[in-house]
């Protein structure tokens, strides 16, 4: 039997199979049957094997990507069906720069945060480092100083938004 892509005219040469497409974005076959079981991708068939398409491909394509930024599944999923949908351009522009923006303005709110635990991990260190240096002189050092935010307690708190 062969599969509608092939049915429908698609060279082989244009196709692709889920080992290639692992192979070609060092991903596993698992994950891309991951996709597909999560309606990304929609292969064709040739008895058990699957066949990929030029178009699977580049949705694949798409979907690392938008992973890669920290797109959710979702995500991804609700700007390719619009594209597939043929829909007004200017609408799936639109929705691709929206979520783009949003992602971007939470990306640098992480990274605030990630600058601000790393000042106080180095400030941590440095207050060790020096209580050890005192300690190793013969000095009976004070005990060395938690990071400011650890001191008030705030450490363990989370950002309203923030993901789990």
């Amino acid at each position: 039997m062969i599969n509608s892509a092939l049915a429908q005219g698609v060279k082989v040469e244009d196709t692709f199979t889920i080992t290639e497409l692992a192979e070609e974005f060092e991903i596993t076959p698992r994950t891309i049957r991951f996709y597909e079981d999560k309606a990304l991708l929609t292969p064709g068939r040739q008895g058990l094997s699957r066949i990929y398409t030029r178009r699977d491909r580049a949705r694949l394509k798409l979907i690392l990507r938008g992973r890669r930024v920290g797109f959710s599944l979702a995500e991804i999923k609700e700007m390719i069906d619009l594209y597939e949908l043929g829909d007004d351009p200017e609408e799936r522009v639109r929705l691709a720069l929206d979520r783009s923006i949003a992602r971007m303005q939470e990306l640098k709110r992480q990274r605030q945060d990630i600058e601000e635990m790393i000042g106080e991990l180095q400030e941590g260190i440095e207050s060790i480092h020096r209580w050890l240096a005192e300690k190793a002189a013969g000095r009976s050092p004070a005990k060395p100083r938690p990071p400011r935010r650890a001191a008030r307690g705030e450490m363990a708190e989370k950002h309203p938004g923030e993901r789990t």
